[in-house]
């Protein structure tokens, strides 16, 4: 069996973002491997372990996605590929038919992805890829049992949980519950240095730039204001609360 597991670097949302001009500024920003990555990848080796499968990571991004290449090889992956663009292209259909050409080539049975990534929160190059090789999908699984060919998923359903049974090969996107992502060993980090990171680019896998998205800006989220009490009868304290949201927070 043969496991691809898409990786993506993200800023650390723990640590303190900056933003200038429009952009995070990443001098002395702390970069990790996507969280809801993290544990596509636990899952990958558990299934690894639990019998006969190769485990291969893919990841587009600058040369520093290396190091979150290596900290996953470090887990217990097999090799790793990075399609390596200095100025990365945040438009999602471009990023997934780069992705598409090295999964395909690939070929494997299973697809493994995170839910979203923290950094954007679109959710869509890894639906985008399965779409593209036409890869049966089931999304924010939180349990997952496979036999022989059968795969059977527990997703979350917005705060419910859905069976979901397909077939090999699919695509699966990994919620936050699936598992607990396994701390590098020393060994692990050592054999990491030598396994096989591969290199490719855009032009490489034959796909032209294309920006039908951009994003045009980044910024922080408000800071939060204390709260309000609002005094008075039911009556005047509900005029008070929907005069409020009306020309305040302007929600209504």
């Amino acid at each position: 069996m043969k496991i691809v597991v898409l990786l993506k670097q993200t800023f650390d949302t723990e640590e303190k973002v900056v933003v200038e001009g429009g952009k995070v500024k990443e001098d002395g920003a702390q970069f990790i491997i996507n969280p809801y990555d993290e544990y596509a990848v636990e899952e990958a080796i558990r299934i690894k372990e639990s019998g006969d499968a190769e485990v291969v990571l893919i990841s587009y991004g600058p040369a520093r996605a290396e190091e979150a290449l290596r900290k996953a090889l470090a887990m217990g992956a097999d090799r790793a590929i990075l399609i390596e663009d200095e100025t990365p292209s945040a438009d999602e259909a471009y990023v997934a038919e780069l992705i598409a050409r090295a999964v395909e080539k690939e070929a494997p049975d299973i697809l493994l992805a995170g839910y979203f990534s923290v950094d954007n929160g679109a959710g869509q190059v890894a639906l985008r890829v399965a779409e593209r090789l036409g890869m049966n999908h089931v999304g924010a699984v939180l349990k997952l049992t496979l036999d022989g060919d059968r795969v059977r998923a527990e997703r979350d359903a917005e705060g419910d949980i859905e069976v979901v049974e397909t077939t090999l090969p699919v695509l699966l996107t990994a919620q936050q519950g699936l598992n607990d992502p396994r701390y590098p060993s020393l060994p692990g980090i050592m054999k990491a240095k030598k396994k096989p990171l591969d290199r490719l680019t855009p032009g490489e896998l034959g796909v032209e730039r294309k920006e039908t998205t951009q994003v045009i800006e980044q910024y922080l989220p408000p800071k939060k204001e204390a709260g309000k009490i609002i005094g008075g009868t039911a009556e005047e304290a509900a005029r008070e609360l929907v005069r409020l949201l009306r020309e305040e927070a302007k929600v209504v």
